[in-house]
This record gives structure tokens, C-alpha cells and sequence, in this order.
């Protein structure tokens, strides 16, 4: 295996990322050494606050929840998935693969050997990390999830499936806008919509994730957008970069180091594939999860929307939890709405 290390030179003078490194060495089932980043703040006697993020970003995300959680007295560890953040990139599409990451990040978790652990996941950090639980539940004590899911389709009908086949396969590779368009109007349940990130994702080599994250989350004009999307169209990658864009792009000095946040969509397990069985047996394993279990999605993320029903159903642990719906905290509520996210968080630690 092939693994990229981005240099350290690239994340200085981040804006409002003063935090320490932490690094620890894991072996792949290939035998291959893999760095994976983490940051460790707080007390280290606090309630442990394990923030897993998703694709395409990295523990940058958790810079604003971080202090808070810290105010209060937790202990707040977040690590960067392989292929994001500090954390070291395995450089083919090969390497990556919804498994692979779990079973990294559970060698992460065990030679770290955190306990008592109230967990928080959104994006694929809810579909790594729950995976994670299922396999070491003893560590963990509660669970807070956001704008994430356990995708499970064993029933998904055969048009659907080959519709989506046929446009991964044949279509052309969506524009920014064509993909922006199609996520927005998805909803909870879109298969053939998330397709268009997935597609986009794969087949832009460059993936534009400064400005991406910048145009999602940072409040701009609509010149300022027009403007933003007329340079990136004429082949300025990084156009009117701002702190935020400069800051989500920095683990990826060029392109081949993008391999991860470009193969990941593709695994999302939106039709059956080869995480099917591993699929159906969390599910098996929630089914009867009475620790508490929290649920706190936004009121306005369309990629998510009502997929928290799927817990309230079918996990034990949610009922009577002070589920909560995060007010304007869009698709990353970490960045929109940390405050509403972190004392969800808290009040669950201090009083269940």
C-alpha cells in the first residue's frame, strides 16, 4: 500500500486551530504502517467526548465545539480518518473501502484504549463510528449522532439499482452546480440524487473541497457565489480563497492526496454491496442497545431528512432521550450551530 503524508508545513497558521498533535501507528491487515492523527483536550480525568467527522473535511470541524466541551470539563479526543486531516492517505482507490476504515479506526480505538466513551458522529463519522461500537461496545457509554445514518438496502428494487449503475457508468460528470442542485432537493431517502456526489466526487480529480466547504457554510452574496463559480468554471481551483477554504483544502497540498474524500461517496452502501451483511448485523446489534442513544439533526440538511426515524424505530436506547432538532445547523451543524450541538452533548453526559 502506497500511503501519502501531507507535510506539516501545510497546516501552520491555520485560523483558530491552536491544538496540539497526537499520533498513533496502526497496522493494516496488509501489514502496512499507517499514521493516524488526533487531538486529546481537556482534562484527562473528564468524560471522554469522542467527535468523529465525515467526508470531505477533517478534526478542523470540531475547532469550535472543542473550547466549549473543554469549558465544561470533558475530554475531547478527535481523530482524522485515514486519507483526511493529519492522518496519514492511502494513495489508491483500491485501498479505500467502508470496512477498511472501520477496521482502522477500531485498531485506532483499541491501542488508544479509550473507555467510558459518549460518542458523537455525523456524515461518514456516524457510519465508521457506529460500526465501531458494534464491534467494542464495552467502551462506550452514549451516543449522539447528527445529519448521519446506517444505510442498509437489502430491498432496494432492481430499476432503481441499474438506474443508478447506468448513470455512475455512462453519465457525464456533474458540474458543481448540477451536483449542489441535486443534493439540495434530495431528501432522506434519494438514492439516485446522492449518486450525483458520488459521481462527481470520483471523477473530479482535483475535488475542489476549500470552496466547496466555503460556499456551504460561510454567509456570501450571491455575486460573491456567481463570481466564486465563474473562476473555478475557468480553472481557478482555489478562487477568492478565504481562511475557511485555505483551511479545509491544507491536508491536500495537490490532488493525488485526494483519494480518500474522492472514493469515499462511492461506499456509502446507498444500493447492496459488499457491506451488506455487516450492514444487517449492526442493525441486529442496535436493535437491542438500551444504553442512551441521542439524536440530533438539523432542521435543514435535505441529505438527511428524516433518516433519524430509522433510530427512533428500531433503537431501544432513544426512547425517551431529549432528542433535539439543531436550528439552521445545515449538513455540518459543528460549524452552523455548535453551541446547540455541544450543550445536547452535555446535557446528556450530566444526566443520563
Amino acid at each position: 500500500m502506497d500511503i501519502l503524508r501531507t507535510p506539516d508545513e501545510c497546516f501552520a497558521h491555520l485560523a483558530d486551530y491552536p491544538f496540539e498533535p497526537h499520533y498513533t501507528i496502526i497496522e493494516t491487515n496488509e501489514g502496512t504502517e499507517l499514521r493516524i492523527h488526533h487531538l486529546d483536550e481537556g482534562p484527562k480525568d473528564g468524560p471522554i467526548v469522542l467527535l468523529m467527522h465525515g467526508q470531505p473535511v477533517w478534526s478542523y470541524l470540531y475547532r469550535k465545539m472543542i473550547p466549549l466541551l473543554v469549558r465544561v470539563g470533558m475530554r475531547v479526543i478527535a481523530p482524522d480518518l485515514p486519507g483526511y486531516g493529519k492522518s496519514d492517505k492511502p494513495a489508491a482507490r483500491e485501498d479505500y473501502s467502508y470496512q477498511r476504515q472501520v477496521d482502522w479506526m477500531d485498531a485506532w480505538l483499541t491501542i488508544n484504549g479509550f473507555s467510558n466513551i459518549t460518542f458523537f458522529g455525523q456524515d461518514w463519522g456516524g457510519l465508521i463510528g457506529l460500526r465501531m461500537i458494534v464491534d467494542q461496545p464495552e467502551r462506550f457509554a452514549r451516543i449522539v449522532i447528527a445529519n448521519t445514518g446506517l444505510p442498509y438496502s437489502p430491498s432496494t428494487d432492481k430499476s432503481t439499482i441499474d438506474t443508478i449503475k447506468s448513470f455512475r457508468e455512462h453519465a457525464e460528470t456533474p458540474t458543481l452546480i448540477e451536483m449542489q442542485k441535486a443534493l439540495s432537493t434530495m431528501g432522506g431517502s434519494s438514492e439516485t440524487k446522492f449518486a450525483y456526489w458520488q459521481k462527481f466526487c470520483w471523477e473530479t480529480q482535483d475535488l475542489p473541497i476549500g470552496l466547496m466547504m466555503s460556499m456551504m457554510i460561510e454567509p456570501q452574496s450571491n455575486l460573491t457565489r456567481a463570481v466564486k463559480l465563474m473562476l473555478f468554471k475557468l480553472g481557478i481551483k482555489r478562487p477568492l480563497p478565504t481562511d475557511i477554504s485555505k483551511a479545509y483544502e491544507a491536508p491536500f497540498p495537490d490532488k493525488k492526496y485526494k483519494m480518500g474524500p474522492r472514493a469515499m461517496p462511492s461506499h456509502v452502501p446507498t444500493i447492496p454491496d459488499e457491506s451488506l451483511e455487516a450492514q444487517r448485523l449492526a442493525w441486529e446489534f442496535f436493535s437491542s442497545w438500551d444504553k442512551p442513544f441521542l439524536c440530533t439533526f438539523a432542521d435543514d440538511d435535505p441529505v438527511t431528512q428524516g433518516v433519524e426515524e430509522q433510530f427512533y424505530d428500531r433503537v431501544p436506547g432513544t426512547k425517551n432521550m431529549p432528542h433535539r432538532k439543531i436550528k439552521g445547523g445545515g449538513h455540518f451543524v459543528q460549524e452552523n450551530s455548535p453551541e446547540q450541538v455541544v450543550d445536547a452533548i452535555v446535557n446528556l453526559i450530566e444526566n443520563y
